[in-house]
């Protein structure tokens, strides 16, 4: 598909600290279509709450928002050739927490307030016939098809997002208006898929890609100076490190089981994990964010990848990404067992639940280290997830779409 005009809403800000599914897509998409991707604007509560912080806890996404809103810049920017980000010069009201009725009202105000904001910057960017593409962004989208009128309108649930807190209050009732009002939904797991196909029949499976440019197993990174001192064998993670997704009872029997191996974390910590008694074994390392681009350096001097995920309706259908980064740099990986590792990675990983499958796996993938056979089988199957490969798959949903409509 080509010369095509998208415009994409997420959950997401485009200038999150974290890689990011919908950015990497969106990236992708305008390798040969247009896009005008729109950043999350703040709302009311969130623009206070983060004034209110101290000026470390700022982040760039808010700072950048902030100087959008208060007139230091431009809340449009033109990343290349053929892709937009848009910001928006005002706030939302804050909804969520009203009872049904008036979060309806307030929050269809919030999305008149966006529709016509983006209406304008679409049409003075001549884009025409647009295909909206809504990325688990389930108030802020709710009612746009009502207010910018795309040629197609595509909901993608890349996340469980109605299991988080904040989300389930209202976060059922949207988003299932979304799925049945959608021309198309994209779910990133046969999990989800299987959950939203009774809602809308025209469902697909959208697993996500991965950045083959970034994780090349031929290159050859310096060891990182924060890793020099920690033994080997190591077992190591990259990503959030949360307690919604990760088994922190799981984590802290195996390390205490396996003193000989050295464990290490690379990502941010939410204040369970900060606080756990993790902390305190000589065989476990935090090393706290990276930068995207420096995680492959990580990965190459691991021994062993992990994901340790807690099982609940948050994780159990998503489609880790970090997989098919541990992968494609050939490393062995041990995760936990959830519906989409069975679905789409038995063959070419480790899958264990509880802490003596955890202990064998791990055994059993140190052996296949220096394994050429087994690297190269693990780097050909992540290829096969690349982004292009993760776009053609909507490019085919939106072709099926528009041939039925022809009929």
């Amino acid at each position: 598909m080509e010369n095509r005009d998208f415009i994409i809403t997420s959950s997401q800000a485009w200038d999150i600290a974290i890689g990011s599914t919908i950015k990497s897509t969106a990236l992708e998409i305008a390798k040969k279509n247009r896009v005008l991707f729109i950043s999350t604007p703040l709302d009311i509560a969130s623009r206070v709450r983060n004034a209110l912080s101290s000026q470390k806890n700022n982040t760039y996404e808010f700072r950048r928002r902030m100087d959008v809103l208060e007139g230091k810049a431009s809340p449009l920017r033109r990343i290349n050739e053929n892709l937009w980000i848009l910001d928006c010069p005002f706030t939302l009201l804050s909804v969520n927490k009203l009872p049904a009725q008036l979060f309806d009202f307030f929050n269809r105000i919030n999305n008149r307030k966006m529709g016509k904001w983006i209406l304008e910057q679409a049409t003075q960017l001549g884009f025409k016939n647009y295909i909206h593409l809504i990325d688990t962004d389930l108030f802020r989208s709710r009612y746009l098809k009502e207010y910018i009128h795309p040629a197609i309108s595509i909901y993608y649930r890349r996340d469980f997002v109605v299991g988080f807190p904040y989300w389930q209050k209202h976060g059922p009732r949207a988003e299932e208006a979304l799925v049945r009002e959608s021309d198309i939904v994209l779910a990133n797991s046969s999990y989800f898929a299987e959950q939203l196909r009774p809602m809308n029949p025209n469902t697909y499976v959208l697993n996500t890609g991965v950045n083959l440019e970034l994780y090349e197993a031929s290159k050859s990174w310096s060891k990182p100076t924060d890793m020099e001192r920690i033994p080997s064998p190591i077992i190591g993670y990259t990503g959030a490190i949360l307690e919604s997704r990760l088994n922190s009872a799981l984590i802290y029997e195996v390390t205490r089981q396996l003193p000989q191996f050295s464990f290490v974390f690379v990502g941010p910590e939410d204040e369970h994990f900060h606080q756990h008694a993790l902390h305190q074994q000589e065989n476990t390392y935090f090393l706290g964010s990276k930068d995207i681009a420096e995680l492959p350096q990580y990965i190459q001097y691991f021994d062993v990848c992990i994901n340790p995920q807690a099982v609940n309706p948050i994780t159990d259908g998503n489609y880790p990404l970090k997989i098919d980064e541990y992968l494609a740099m050939g490393k062995p990986v041990v995760a936990t067992s959830t519906h989409t590792m069975r679905d789409v990675f038995t063959g070419y990983t480790y899958l264990a639940t509880g802490k003596n499958e955890w202990i064998s796996a791990l055994y059993e993938s140190l052996k296949e280290i220096g394994d050429k056979e087994l690297k190269e089988k693990r780097i050909a199957f992540a290829h096969t997830h690349s982004w292009g490969h993760s776009v053609n798959s909507i490019y085919q949903a939106i072709e099926e779409t528009e041939k039925q409509r022809r009929i």
